[in-house]
């Protein structure tokens, strides 16, 4: 069995992934306004930045759990 196809496909993978954490990126480095945001624990005028890098954090973490379920 060959198993280039599949080293492509990984390496394909990973420049798409270091692809869009670049975009992510520059997107949260444009956003720096302050911005009134209604957390569990109360109300704080909080970074856009840290709204995104938080957002983007538990988005990944959830699909990577919903993808580690659906395998098993």
């Amino acid at each position: 069995m060959d198993k280039r196809p599949q080293k492509r496909r990984v390496d394909k993978r990973q420049i798409g992934l270091i692809g869009l954490a670049g975009l992510g990126g520059v997107f949260a480095a444009l956003n720096l306004d302050e911005v009134e945001v209604n957390w569990i624990l109360g109300t704080w005028d909080t970074p856009l930045i840290i709204v995104i890098a938080i957002s983007t954090l538990l988005g990944a973490g959830l699909g990577y759990m919903a993808a580690r379920r659906r395998r098993a």
